[in-house]
């Protein structure tokens, strides 16, 4: 659509005032926007035309469709905000802020740089609808043009599409844009299945509509008898949908019995149940395939009468049931509150029952990154839901998974904080019992409660439960958390062959408290206690200036580099029972990370000030990267001579929980003649037990002798080695 077809497509429903003032935001992007041009050849200007075209499909008030215009000026051009807020005013300048991305700050990766984008854009989505309504017509017109990209860069942006922009659209009840984003990007991420669904739609689609003509030809006649007016329309199934049920369902095409699909559209919620029941007397109704959701609407607003009959010929037949302004909500979704022809500049409270909105500030504050944010956002957004009712009959949403803890945490955070115990449909459950769609859940309570476990942050699905857990414990247990956060940095130090008194100074700690915005390092340990940040982060900043250091050893040859190594008090044979190639008297120590025995292939890794350390030759801290190239050297295990030395390893047990199980599998690993230095066993509901054991073994054919003996006891599921 050119800009003129486009202007005059607005004028239909806009003033000629603000026509001309949609023409100058044109005007101006198309001047800053001069001499840039899109992988496809074709001008730059055309790209914000045809977002701006997808908007006005949609009815848009003008602030909206000239941030679509201009919603690439401050990325690509010498354009400000400012500028925008002084040529179009605040809340265009505004809407084409939220869509901008951060591309002028440096990040350590990709992923990082694009979870904030993600993030800035979500977060000023909850501010304003329309910020995401801009992003979802431009990804839109940029899945259209996806053909003129490498293939890499396509199935990139096509699953990037997949995991974030078609599940907001689908959470904002946009179907329209939904559909076409999730074909498009199936066509580029499985292209096989894709145009085989397209070829057997293809091959039948005479036979269905033939099919659907009939159908639709016996309604009317049946509608007509009660004296109703509605539209009959078949429903196309879009590609993704058939691709999905093919493939989590594993079900055959000709299986799909829903490609066949009528919808009726009437004028009152009273003629849609009119409509219900002439269907269900013509026709048989399955059992099972009735949803209405007129009276229980979907979190996005969506509302419609569902049911699936046997329909002519025996095959069964899915129809759809709703009025004029259910239908318009279905297609266009929270975007039907923002039409210009209801004569609002600001219709947030149309979207005020999207309780998830209020959340995503919320979240906002939570989370410590923004892969963190983002990662809720998928959990608690982004995946299927189910509806679960309170004593009284209430709707409460929640992500697939959920258990009674979340449910009562979205209830109150008092209740959740306090809950000792949950019934459901009536009956005691255990708080890991994973809820369902339709079921009555009671919270039991007391005041006695000593508030959450830490355990609940694993049982809980829902990011909003998790939040609530870990501000409890944030405010609850500071001591307790400080302490905690202290040990996880002290172990995870070691675990990186770090001396925690070397790095854990007064200055070191103050100033990486500073860089991850904390006012004392107490409360930087009592964040990582509660899980509010994560060890491994603050360790990387903890350390960041040794590293550099290291980085001057980087530079020296290995020989150079082993010459300034310590050496032992005395020389004598190593204790670790390792030895370096061609060199002798080094003082060496076997890295916790590992744990290598004897048998494995091992690797040396030349540290600063404390020898060599000794990693499995397959152990992620001494990859091959370009910084580690120049401290690897060639070690090798000595040979075996007189008493052999012993070496600690961690095993994990896994198995069904009975009687006697924990003493059979100790008495195998005495048996074996092998010292066992610690032992811990756990079970679970699910009657799954583990065991926990540290063992003495000489060599990689002891260990393999000890967790084949242990398998071979009866109701064990698996031996597996565990690393720190």
């Amino acid at each position: 659509m050119t800009i003129e077809q486009l202007l005059e497509k607005v004028g239909r429903y806009m003033s000629e005032e603000q026509v001309a003032f949609l023409e100058r935001a044109y005007l101006y992007a198309e001047k800053v926007h001069e001499g840039q041009y899109r992988k496809s050849g074709e001008p730059y200007i055309h790209h914000p035309v045809q977002v701006a075209e997808v908007l006005v499909e949609l009815e848009l008030e003008p602030a909206t469709i000239a941030g679509a215009f201009l919603h690439d000026v401050v990325e690509d051009t010498d354009t400000t905000v400012d500028d925008l807020s002084e040529s179009f005013g605040e809340e265009v300048a505004m809407l084409v802020d939220g869509v901008t991305k951060l591309k002028k700050i440096k990040y350590k990766s990709k992923a990082e740089q694009q979870a904030e984008n993600h993030r800035k854009m979500v977060v000023a989505m909850a501010r304003d609808i329309r910020v995401i309504m801009i992003k979802l017509a431009d990804r839109l017109h940029n899945m259209r043009t996806l053909k003129h990209l490498p293939s890499e860069k396509q199935r990139r942006i096509s699953k990037e599409t997949l995991e974030i922009f078609a599940p907001l659209a689908h959470r904002l009840g946009i179907s329209t844009i939904k559909w076409e984003l999730e074909d498009i990007a199936l066509r580029y991420l499985d292209p096989q299945q894709y145009y085989r669904i397209v070829n057997l739609m293809k091959q039948k689609r005479a036979q269905r509509e033939q099919y659907i003509d009939k159908v639709i030809n016996d309604i009317d006649a049946s509608v007509k008898e009660l004296n109703l007016e509605a539209d009959i329309s078949g429903r196309p199934k879009h590609i993704y949908s058939i691709y999905r049920k093919m493939t989590i369902q594993k079900k055959q095409f000709n299986e799909i019995y829903d490609l066949l699909a009528v919808r009726i559209i009437v004028n009152s919620i009273k003629d849609c149940y009119a409509i219900l029941g002439v269907i269900h007397t013509r026709w048989k109704p399955m059992p099972g395939r009735f949803k209405d959701y007129i009276a229980m609407p979907k979190a996005n607003m969506y509302q419609s009468l569902h049911t699936t009959v046997i329909g002519p010929k025996g095959e069964p037949l899915e129809v759809q049931i709703r009025s004029e302004a259910m239908h318009r909500v279905a297609e266009y979704g929270v975007a039907a509150h923002w039409a210009y022809k209801e004569g609002k500049t600001n219709n947030q409270k149309s979207i005020d029952n999207l309780d998830w909105f209020r959340e995503i500030l919320e979240w906002q504050n939570d989370t410590s990154n923004a892969q963190e944010f983002m990662e809720s956002l998928k959990i608690d957004l982004f995946s299927d839901m189910v509806f679960v009712f309170t004593p009284k009959g209430d709707v409460i949403e929640l992500p697939r998974g959920s258990v009674p803890i979340d449910f009562a945490y979205r209830i109150h955070t008092e209740i959740g904080n306090r809950t000792i115990g949950a019934k459901v449909n009536g009956k005691m459950v255990p708080l890991d019992h994973q809820l369902k769609t339709g079921d009555i859940v009671d919270m039991m309570t007391s005041k006695h409660s000593y508030g959450p476990s830490q355990d609940w942050l694993k049982l809980t699905q829902s990011s909003h439960a998790k939040n609530k857990i870990k501000q409890f414990f944030k405010k609850e247990r500071r001591e307790e958390n400080v302490q905690k956060g202290r040990d996880i940095i002290e172990k995870e130090l070691r675990a990186q062959d770090f001396n925690p008194k070397e790095i854990l100074t007064e200055k070191n700690l103050q100033e990486a408290a500073s860089r991850f915005s904390f006012g004392a390092e107490e409360d930087m340990f009592a964040a990582i206690g509660y899980n509010g940040v994560s060890g491994k982060q603050v360790v990387t900043r903890l350390t960041e200036k040794k590293r550099n250091e290291n980085k001057d050893l980087d530079k020296k040859t290995v020989t150079e580099a082993i010459k300034d190594l310590p050496t032992p008090a005395r020389t004598r044979r190593s204790s670790t029972g390792v030895r370096v190639k061609g060199v002798d008297n080094l003082l060496i120590r076997l890295s916790k990370c590992c744990n290598p025995v004897p048998g494995e292939e091992i690797r040396g890794f030349i540290t600063k000030g404390r020898g060599v350390s000794i990693h499995r030759a397959d152990c992620p801290n001494v990859a091959d990267t370009p910084e580690n190239q120049s401290r690897l050297i060639d070690v090798e295990w000595e040979p075996e001579q007189g008493k052999t030395k012993s070496y600690n390893v961690d095993i994990e047990v896994t198995g069904y929980d009975r009687r006697g199980l924990l003493n059979e599998v100790l008495n195998v690993v005495a048996e074996s003649k092998t010292n066992i230095n610690a032992v811990n066993g756990r079970s679970d509901n699910n009657k799954m037990a583990v065991i926990d054991m540290t063992i003495s073994i000489n060599n990689l054919s002891h260990l393999r002798k000890v967790v084949e003996k242990i398998k071979r006891l009866p109701d064990i599921y698996a031996v597996r080695r565990v690393f720190q």
